[in-house]
């Protein structure tokens, strides 16, 4: 394992989609009300977001490593602080040149957005450090897809709106609730695959609460309620239908999350669950620009 390897495996690129996906709707949005984008603002904001991910998974992978969490039988995949790839004090100085980036990236999008862009900031950064890290972790409670879909699904995309047109806007925050659902449902199947292991080592994830059948009755409403609520984009016209082609992927998923066995597949589900939202937001920002 090179050191080069080591820090793109920490980053967890599979899933720097959910956090690249909410910019893109959320411009979008912008450019169906106001028929403009401005790219300077949507660079900057793909380059924060992206930041922002980035240092809350390496604040993941050595918060977790320091409170015993990661252990040698986890079922994901291999972290790079527990692996002893990268030491705890590397990735933590990882992670705070990541939020340090992003913070540098937020000053252009303060000037230009101000004191909104100030409080979005600041509460993302907050946010990402406290998932595993403070006295109160997020994702050692039952918060950690309440968390994502308002951070990963609300935020963003209003906030990328507001960026482009500096108005709030109730169809981006409508587009936002909507891909949050599936963001969130990355977060379900990574707590699903990890349950044995989270409950014996104290962290009290909604899996752990809920147990394995009502977890995949979560997993299932999280896939599936964004298409039950696309009709609400009516006043699209027929471009509103077009995040529907990928339902056949996500009755895909549904089946294999019931039918397969907890266990290390669950890490291709994962993947599979971040590559929906994707597919998703990019038939959802067609909606909006056609």
């Amino acid at each position: 394992m090179t050191p080069l390897s080591a820090w793109f495996l920490a980053c967890r690129p599979k899933t720097l989609s959910v956090s690249l996906s909410p910019v893109l709707v959320g411009t979008a949005v912008a450019w169906h009300e106001s028929g403009r984008i401005l790219w300077l603002p949507l660079l900057a904001a793909i380059f924060a977001a992206a930041m922002i991910q980035i240092g809350t998974n390496l604040y993941n992978d050595v918060g977790d490593f320091l409170r015993g969490t990661d252990t040698p039988d986890r079922l994901g995949p291999k972290r790079a602080t527990a692996e002893g790839w990268l030491s705890a004090k590397q990735v933590r100085q990882g992670a705070r040149l990541a939020f340090a980036l992003a913070f540098a990236g937020g000053l252009y999008l303060v000037w230009h957005g101000g004191w909104p862009i100030v409080a979005i900031g600041l509460a993302s950064l907050l946010a990402g450090w406290s998932y595993t890290c403070g006295p109160l972790p997020i994702a050692y409670r039952p918060l950690g897809e309440i968390f994502v879909w308002i951070f990963f699904g609300l935020v963003a995309v209003a906030g990328s709106t507001y960026l482009q047109t500096l108005s709030l806007s109730p169809l981006a925050l409508f587009a936002g609730g909507l891909l949050g659902l599936h963001a969130a449902a990355v977060i379900t199947v990574n707590n699903y695959r990890d349950l044995d292991g989270d409950a014996r080592n104290h962290k009290r994830t909604l899996a752990v609460l809920l147990g394995r059948p009502a977890t995949r009755h979560l997993y299932a409403g999280e896939v599936l309620l964004p298409y039950l609520l696309l009709p609400l984009l009516a006043p699209l016209g027929w471009p509103a239908v077009l995040p529907a082609l990928s339902l056949p992927l996500a009755g895909r998923l549904i089946h294999r999350f019931y039918r397969e066995a907890p266990g290390p597949i669950f890490n291709s589900i994962l993947a599979a669950t971040a590559g929906l939202q994707l597919v998703f937001a990019l038939l959802l920002t067609l909606s909006f620009t056609l």
